[in-house]
């Protein structure tokens, strides 16, 4: 056989490997298949049960250039190289079994990526573990559910910064677009990728509990039905409120039921959690960083879980049974001043907590890029996402959103109507735990002398932990024998 032959054979086969592979045929990797596809990508596909794999390619992706592959050993035979491997699996013990399975089917400079909600130390492991092995690694947050997937989500990729040049033009084209700019760009180093992914799905998290707490006060305190709250959002949805959760809370308020009734009104009022609204409270207490709206709103699902408790509780701890006796126009622009003030909050809180851990593990983030990132395709996209890019082009070392004149100004604006819907809340008994929350955070956050002088001098008294004083220098320590029974040894240092 001619040399020309042997080229072109090659040139051939070449031309019919994929671009990537994707392992996992759940909702979300079927959609960013299709999606792959749309965009000229050739994709190889294997599920656990070939059942769903052949189910998949007789239906969504009948027509297409997808392949679907029997094993693991066929989907790397039919890949290019580099080969790039798509996880959309479990996280957790799931992820590992598949990179052990896969590791001897691999050659050196192959990269395996982790598109699911994945812990980010964990990411953090893989990534060093598969360095030494000489494959490259990528935890990649995904947001946007099945419509994104399907249509463009936000990607979050971080882990070995020599897999982005591979992976960069298929997640690029696959990405929602805002401007004509891709949502999606290299996040940081080892897990940083899915540590955004975590502090998105904390913000997330909140927003859902703070739109909650909204339409709870408004149903509550003025009695209104589902289309009176449809007319609301909707409405708050044309104007600074405007985010898909908006937009999607006002499509759920008009829905109906087959009997003609509001479906919400039907819904059982307990919530679950799937761990990564917990994760970024779990880290903001690691890292010393106030995340209160986001824990509140982890609390509120978890109280919301005790339902037959809270039946129990409501008969013997009724009510007062008091109603709301002012204007109803005041109320509603109030409750979505709460709802607005308490979200800058969030976000501020949310990327206060990224700095830090930037400091912490070394990670580079570009906090301005990360807006970008969340402006389409995932659940937290919002207006005010592009104020947040502007405080960052501003100021690259921000340390806080709420020392950014735009937010400044929207809080003071706000304030007013923030603390009436919490008052009224108070006073019907309508619980706020998220708008209350943020707003403690607010009025802790400008004080310029909080009560901790009183705990530190309780800690010194029963346990000879000492203190710090305003007229010494800092770090220098001292101990009261406050009963005059005590020693003068002090106890160990409390570093604040």
């Amino acid at each position: 056989m001619s040399i020309f032959i042997l080229v072109h054979l090659y040139i051939l086969l070449a031309k019919m490997k994929a671009n990537i592979g994707l392992i996992g045929l759940a909702v979300m990797g079927q959609n960013l298949v299709l999606n792959m596809n749309d965009h000229g990508f050739k994709v190889a596909v294997h599920n656990r049960t070939q059942k769903t794999t052949d189910e998949f390619l007789a239906g969504p992706a009948n027509g297409t250039q997808v392949i679907g592959c029997a094993s693991l050993a066929d989907l790397v035979e039919s890949l290019e190289a580099p080969r790039k491997i798509m996880l959309m699996v479990k996280a957790g013990a799931v992820v590992d079994s598949y990179i052990e399975q896969l590791l001897p089917l691999l050659s050196p400079g192959d990269i395996i990526i982790d598109g699911g909600n994945s812990l980010y130390t964990d990411t953090n492991r893989r990534t060093e573990y598969l360095r030494e092995k000489n494959i490259l690694f990528v935890g990649s947050g995904v947001s946007g559910g099945e419509l994104g997937a399907r249509n463009g989500p936000s990607i979050m990729p971080g882990g070995n910064p020599e897999a982005w040049q591979h992976v960069k033009t298929i997640f690029q084209a696959i990405s929602a677009k805002v401007d004509e700019e891709p949502c999606c760009n290299w996040v940081g180093d080892q897990g940083a990728g899915h540590y955004v992914k975590m502090v998105h799905n904390g913000i997330e998290y909140g927003d859902m509990q703070l739109i909650c707490e909204a339409y709870h006060l408004l149903s509550q305190a003025l009695g209104l039905s589902a289309d009176q709250l449809h007319e609301i959002f909707a409405a708050w949805n044309q104007d600074k409120l405007s985010s898909y959760l908006i937009e999607i809370t006002a499509d759920i308020l008009k829905y109906k039921d087959a009997d003609g009734l509001p479906l919400v009104d039907k819904i059982q009022d307990t919530a679950g959690q799937k761990g990564t609204g917990k994760w970024t409270a779990i880290n903001a207490l690691d890292l010393g960083i106030p995340l209160t709206l986001i824990g509140e709103s982890v609390f509120a699902r978890c109280l919301s879980a005790q339902k037959e408790e809270r039946l129990h509780a409501a008969r013997v701890l009724p009510a007062s049974g008091d109603s709301y006796q002012g204007d109803a126009a005041e109320l509603i622009k109030a409750v979505g001043d709460a709802l607005y003030a308490s979200k800058i909050i969030s976000y501020a809180q949310g990327f206060r907590l990224m700095r830090e851990a930037a400091l912490e593990y070394k990670w580079s983030l570009a906090y301005g890029d990360i807006a970008l990132m969340w402006r389409g395709g995932c659940i937290i996209r919002s207006r005010f996402l592009n104020d947040i890019k502007k405080a960052y082009v501003t100021h690259p070392q921000l340390e806080n959103l709420l020392f950014d004149q735009f937010f400044i100004d929207a809080i003071q604006q706000a304030e007013q109507g923030w603390r009436k819907a919490i008052i009224t809340g108070i006073q019907l008994g309508i619980p706020t735990p998220a708008f209350s929350a943020a707003l403690a955070y607010y009025d802790g956050y400008r004080c310029p002398r909080l009560p901790a002088n009183l705990l530190q001098a309780q800690r010194d008294y029963f346990g000879a932990h000492t203190y710090e004083r305003l007229d010494k220098p800092a770090g220098e320590f001292f101990h009261t024998d406050w009963t005059g029974e005590g020693g003068n040894v002090a106890s160990t240092q409390y570093i604040v």
